[in-house]
């Protein structure tokens, strides 16, 4: 994925197992992102850091949305216990996960491996993709995306 991609479709149940679908984010900027497993170390970092900066995303118009493999079950834990504000979407088929290219081959301890890919994506009004990031480090990303959006 690249900007000005158009973003793949989707719909996929939350940690209530409600259907979230790209679609009910229509004629608003949403932040799409991939991480690799609920209540680990990194990708609570990430969340949390998410959650602590929703209210200033929000405010500049964009939604947040995080994709795991994991099921709905396990993200309804990660939110209970981390307060997570935003949808937890889960995809244990990985189907979204690789249309949108955040799973695949990639580098971990010094060996190739396949594997969710640390991915964020800006998607906006129009559904086309307007920033696509693959590799993220989990600590820092949120700040660093507020400062290449201005927000």
């Amino acid at each position: 994925m690249a900007p000005g991609d158009k973003a793949p479709a989707f719909t996929l149940l939350d940690a209530e197992e409600n259907p979230v679908s790209l679609s009910d984010y229509a004629g608003r900027k949403v932040i799409v992102y991939f991480y690799p497993a609920a209540m680990t170390p990194g990708c609570t970092k990430q969340a949390c850091d998410f959650r602590d900066n929703l209210a200033e995303l929000n405010e500049a118009g964009i939604a947040v949305i995080g994709i795991s493999p994991d099921k709905p079950a396990k993200l309804a834990k990660f939110v209970d216990r981390d307060a997570l504000t935003f949808p937890q979407l889960s995809d244990p088929e990985k189907k979204v996960l690789t249309e949108w290219g955040a799973f695949g081959e990639k580098m971990m301890y010094g060996k190739v491996v396949n594997g969710v890919i640390r991915s964020t994506f800006l998607v906006d009004e129009n559904g086309d993709i307007e920033v696509a990031q693959y590799n993220v480090r989990a600590t820092g990303h949120v700040a660093k995306l507020r400062r290449d959006l201005s927000v």
